[in-house]
């Protein structure tokens, strides 16, 4: 949140944040938070779920529009911070977490990012 990690940034508003997954299971692998420090959703706020959904939403719509796939999964639990992994899918055995983790160079996760930037 602070820019002391580089990530590959897809989106950003005043309270939200969207990057690249570093241990992707797709391509166009993100995820979205909340810029609060919030170890779990639902110690969010009625308000500020509300908007971290809304921002997803829109991030998940600029995913759909560039990585080929059916449908954006969602799914947020493994790690103490408030988030939304979204995962490019055409089946559902394509949002396990156990599926191996896709490697990419950062010329690769450049090239992702700016494709869906142009969103």
């Amino acid at each position: 949140v602070n820019g002391e990690i580089p990530c590959y940034k897809v989106a950003e508003d005043e309270h939200h944040l969207a990057f690249l997954d570093v241990m992707p299971i797709a391509k166009g692998h993100t995820l979205v938070i909340p810029k609060k420090e919030v170890d779990l959703i639902f110690d969010l706020d009625e308000e500020e779920y509300k908007n971290l959904w809304a921002f997803a939403q829109k991030v998940a719509k600029m995913l759909k529009a560039t990585v080929p796939c059916v449908r954006v999964g969602v799914v947020g639990l493994e790690v103490p911070h408030a988030h939304i992994h979204l995962v490019p899918m055409n089946e559902i055995k394509d949002l396990n977490f156990m599926n191996e983790r896709l490697k990419f160079t950062p010329e690769e996760y450049q090239e992702i990012q700016q494709e869906i930037v142009k969103q």
